[in-house]
């Protein structure tokens, strides 16, 4: 497993996320080598991202747990501190109050969980031109992560909607668009569940990853084309510097262990397999014929 790249890309990652984040926080712009905040945002996120999407493709899928264990470890150790830092440490906005603190963790959950998707769909396609399995346990893993990041995600819009709308649902355009990305990619888990085929459940579950992957682009612009209740989408010019640490925090810790799952879900989708793929044993042919 050649994770050297990978490592690369998250300490420049890491780098610009967290190093120059605390060091803006206190006044020490050197750190930031001139870029402006927008830059140094898009290099942190670019950075995390394509190193946890190469150390997942990397994965062999062999039996060994490494792998998953690093992510996960790393995964936790981010969540841990950020969620700290944005419990306590951070200060309340100014407008919102301390119900603005679910922020840093329900913006990295709707980030992910749309990137989840995208996994999935470039899997599915991967899939289709090159019918490799492996694409196929990986996708499984990546729908079955986002369809909880995306539950997790509904939650947590309930909770902060409460407060801030006056009610815990309102079939608000972003709203309505990720219920109905969440029960799209429920109905292609389902859709694995019934085709018993290795085969053909993996050429049709990758047809219709395609097909449901059409609401993500709608769910995150669903808040510029119609008139929606929902905030539309922040960038670093309007978060202010004390609130950059625990999201970006908590947004790569939530990268990590999702990644990490994927992992987890592709090697026991490979196994899975296995088992359904391989001859019967002797004796049970045997059996059978006699029947």
């Amino acid at each position: 497993m050649k994770t050297g790249p990978a490592a690369i890309l998250l300490a420049i990652g890491a780098y610009f996320g967290f190093v120059v984040a605390v060091a803006q926080f206190h006044g020490v712009s050197a750190l930031a080598l001139g870029l402006p905040s927008g830059a140094i945002a898009t290099l942190a996120a670019g950075c995390g991202v394509a190193g946890a999407i190469w150390f997942l493709f990397a994965n062999d899928q062999a039996d060994s747990s490494a792998p998953w264990q690093v992510m996960a470890g790393l995964g936790v150790l981010c969540l841990a501190f950020g969620s700290y830092y944005g419990l306590f440490v951070a200060p309340p906005e100014q407008y919102m109050g301390e119900v603005q603190r679910i922020m840093y963790v329900h913006v990295p959950t709707a980030w992910n969980a749309l990137l989840a998707m995208t996994l999935a769909f470039a899997c599915a396609v991967i899939f289709l031109f090159k019918p490799d399995y492996k694409w196929d346990s990986r996708m499984e893993g990546a729908i079955e992560v986002g369809v909880v990041l995306a539950f997790l995600l509904c939650c947590q819009g309930a909770i902060w909607a409460k407060p801030t709308w006056g009610v815990w649902w309102d079939w608000d355009p972003r709203l309505t668009t990720t219920a109905v990305l969440l029960f799209a990619f429920l109905g292609i888990l389902a859709l694995r569940r019934f085709v018993e085929d290795p085969a053909r459940r993996a050429i049709w579950s990758s047809v219709a990853t395609i097909i449901a992957y059409v609401d993500v682009p709608i769910v995150y612009f669903s808040v510029r084309w119609w008139n929606s209740l929902h905030q539309q989408q922040s960038n670093p010019g309007t978060v202010s510097k004390q609130f950059w640490l625990p999201l970006r925090l908590n947004a790569f810790g939530i990268l990590f262990l999702m990644v990490a799952f994927i992992m987890i879900r592709a090697q026991l989708a490979t196994l899975r397999r296995k088992q359904e793929m391989a001859p019967p044993l002797p004796e049970v042919a045997e059996l059978g014929e006699a029947v």
